[in-house]
């Protein structure tokens, strides 16, 4: 899983994208001072190389009447399950994030509810049943930071 050698323009790039998503090719390559062809070309090498996910929209979850964020950790009865849970896990829309850890849990996931009460019916009805052994549930009250990861001094340019 090793990373990739980008330059300082791909640096660039990536901040730029980075900070806006739906910046036009043509605007990042006049800020890079490099041909819009260009730009087209490093998005793509960036893309194919893995450094680059795609671009998305994101839903405000509070916006469309999900006021409850939760990260539980699962505890699984029997480990050797992990794949089914998993695969269980994405038929379950409220489950947004899914991460398999080192430490106090198995699985970590983030989930996002209605309310409260819907939060509980999630856990008790399509949770317990995947066989955990128990959970532990914390309750977001705000999300305050939320970014991407820094795009500074990843080349091995000489500056």
């Amino acid at each position: 899983m090793g990373h990739h050698q980008i330059d300082s323009l791909d640096e660039q790039i990536l901040r730029l994208i980075a900070g806006n998503a739906r910046i036009p090719f043509l605007e990042v390559a006049r800020a890079c001072n490099v041909s819009g062809a260009a730009i087209h070309q490093r998005i793509q090498k960036l893309t194919n190389l893995g450094i680059l996910k795609g671009s998305e929209y994101i839903i405000d979850p509070e916006k469309i009447g999900y006021e409850t964020c939760a990260y539980i950790g699962l505890f699984l009865k029997d480990p050797g399950d992990f794949d089914e849970v998993v695969a269980a896990l994405q038929r379950i829309p409220e489950v947004v994030e899914c991460h398999f850890t080192i430490g106090q849990y198995d699985l970590f996931i983030k989930i996002y509810a209605r309310n409260n009460h819907h939060l509980m019916s999630i856990i008790h009805d399509k949770l317990q049943p995947l066989g955990l052994s128990r959970s532990e549930t914390i309750i977001s009250f705000s999300e305050v930071i939320k970014r991407q990861m820094p795009i500074e001094h990843l080349s091995d340019d000489e500056e």
